[in-house]
């Protein structure tokens, strides 16, 4: 392979701190394997003093298996791994833990299911509650704070403190840890015993990380810790695509670096080896607008051409549309499913194109599961009082609804599995109060099966109070009541083209139904379009990407206020952006949901 003078510098590096800017496509990979080979080769460095560092176990084997096929497997003993695998290996030796130690994400979830059953908090969706709780666990022990100064997201400060403390001791109690008490464990290590830390630092002379603008406060400081006083730390990464800043990454760890080490060799690889010319630009007239960040020139060894479209669209309808006929053109051309790509902020935006893409009978993946709208706890709710409009009786349904909004009616008055209204009004006979609320249930339920189902999501919303109850849900959960309605639009929108009750039901059970064939499919698939968030794009590569609804409040996300977070949503469109090896296709819409909207700031700093 033929290296360019940057990339030779880079590969050259012998002792002490450098940081390697490593642009999109500039072949960083290359540069950690062929450096890796030069250290042993050249300066007679032992294989076993080598560890190179990545963020996934995918990226450490890619890594490993690069270097072999470039040695021909000459020198094994060079340590490839993520940060928990080596960071594991340190506590292995000192508290000779094992496997078993670590537990299962299941037993997690499970017991954090416990915590919230056992202590009856308030939530509608149990599991998704669970999911929010060890997020938020795991942010705090990789920010270093105490919980007592820790403001969650999810929750109130007192549910999250008991929360914490419960799951804690069941932890200590179970003799296990989890993978971020890996990190907080190895580092309270290293800082502790002074023995134990020269030992590694012998042991790991030369430490290379791949990724560094991912790197977070814990792994930083746990790194400098193994470093020693060489500072033989040779750190390669791109601040320009920092967009994990919700797990802890921040670009001003990687910005800090000369400071942090200040006889660092600063190398640029400059050279984008994937994307077309006009890509390059387009993406670095965005990037360039952010001030946080090294400055670069990138430039292109692509080609040149019209590599680079946009469109307006007047509604996502038509710019699904449009997204499905530009895949069908393109596979007419001979461009494999699986060299395309469409990319989302988020992983509920794709939705309606996922509903399209089953229409046309197209062939597509996801890397993150794709929430199912009709499964959210606010379309369960529409479902049932739908059910119970159209004659059901089952006491399932009127335990789900009854208190939404709050009539102030127990479980204990549904004592049958299916009910009668005199009999449920009978049970109140002393508070007559409640017995006209299910009076007025009764009726409510006689006018929605007179009506269209859009109309009927109104009327609940509306007559009954649906809306004020999400209000009081957000206000008791302290999460944006905005949010809630968003998914309640969105569930009204699909019934628009369904004049009966039961034809929308119907629609939603079948295309449930579809989704989960599609989901089994896709792993059978091997040629299929990507869906994926900008996310889960990063680190991968397509012939062709599209990035739809490049509007305000959806890139940049709406909950993007502050500075720092308008750039780690630029860098994340960037990243995007620096997917496409031939085509890259950027469109926006007019209106959301009969709402005008605007595109995006982004949309202006690209053109």
């Amino acid at each position: 392979m033929n290296f360019n003078p940057s990339q030779k510098q880079a590969i050259t590096h012998t002792t002490g701190p450098c940081l390697v800017l490593a642009g999109p496509g500039s072949g960083k990979t290359a540069v950690i394997t062929k450096r890796t080979e030069y250290l042993i080769t050249r300066c007679q460095v032992r294989p076993h003093q080598i560890l190179v560092v990545t963020f996934t176990k995918a990226a450490a084997g890619e890594m490993r298996t690069r270097f072999e096929q470039m040695t021909s497997q000459k020198y094994p003993g060079v340590s490839f791994g993520t940060f928990h695998a080596v960071f594991f290996t340190i506590l292995k030796h000192a508290y000779h833990y094992t496997a078993s130690n670590i537990a299962r994400e299941e037993v997690k979830y499970q017991f954090m299911r416990e915590i919230i059953a056992r202590n009856k908090f308030a939530c509608e969706d149990e599991s998704e509650f669970a999911h929010h709780m060890l997020n938020e666990i795991s942010v705090l022990k990789n920010s270093g704070t105490e919980v007592q100064n820790y403001y969650p997201v999810h929750c109130g400060k007192e549910i999250f403190r008991q929360v914490f403390a419960e799951y804690g001791r069941y932890m200590h109690d179970n003799c296990l840890i989890d993978f971020d008490d890996i990190l907080v464990y190895t580092k309270e290590l290293l800082e502790q015993r002074a023995d134990v830390r020269a030992a590694w630092q012998q042991k790991f002379a030369y430490i290379m990380v791949d990724e560094f603008q991912d790197i977070n406060s814990l792994q930083y400081q746990t790194i400098r810790l193994l470093c020693g006083k060489a500072d033989n730390l040779f750190a390669v990464g791109d601040d320009d695509q920092s967009i994990y800043r919700f797990r802890g990454s921040k670009p001003e760890l990687m910005l800090n670096f000369p400071k942090d080490f200040p006889k660092t060799q600063v190398i640029h690889l400059s050279v984008n080896y994937r994307c077309p010319k006009e890509v390059v630009y387009r993406a670095g007239k965005l990037i360039r607008c952010n001030k946080n960040r090294f400055d670069k020139q990138i430039e292109s060894a692509g080609m040149d051409g019209t590599a680079f479209r946009t469109a307006k669209f007047e509604t996502i309808q038509e710019e699904n549309k449009a997204l499905v006929e530009l895949i069908r053109c393109k596979v007419e051309q001979g461009v494999r499913y699986g060299q395309m790509a469409v990319l989302y902020r988020t992983n509920t935006q794709p939705g309606p194109f996922i509903a399209k893409l089953m229409e046309y009978n197209l062939p597509f993946r996801t890397k993150e599961r794709i929430p199912n709208l009709y499964e959210h706890w606010i379309a369960q709710d529409m479902k049932a009082y739908f059910r119970l409009a159209l004659g059901s009786r089952e006491r399932q349904d009127f335990l789900r609804i009854m208190n939404r909004p709050k009539r102030y009616i127990s479980r204990e008055s549904l004592s049958m599995r299916e009910l009668s209204f005199e009999e449920w009004q009978d049970f109140y006979k002393e508070q007559p109060w409640i017995a006209e609320r299910i009076e007025q249930l009764q009726y409510d339920l006689q006018v929605l099966n007179r009506i269209t189902p859009f109309a009927a999501i109104n009327y609940i919303r509306k007559a009954v109070g649906y809306d004020e109850y999400l209000t009081d849900y957000a206000l008791s959960r302290q999460i944006p009541v905005n949010e809630l309605f968003e998914t309640l639009d969105e569930i009204q929108e699909s019934t628009k083209e369904y004049k009966q009750l039961e034809a929308w039901m119907r629609f939603t059970q079948e295309y449930t139904e579809k989704l989960k064939q599609e989901q089994r499919r896709q792993q059978e698939q091997t040629d299929s379009i990507s869906v994926l968030t900008l996310h889960a794009s990063k680190g991968l590569e397509y012939d062709i990407v599209m990035i739809p609804d490049v509007n305000e409040g959806m890139i940049p996300y709406k909950k993007a206020v502050l500075e720092a977070e308008l750039e780690e949503e630029r860098r994340m469109m960037y990243v995007g952006m620096t997917r496409a090896k031939k085509e890259l296709f950027v469109s926006c819409v007019q209106s959301i949901r009969g709402k005008k909207v605007e595109p995006s700031c982004f949309w202006k700093e690209i053109l």
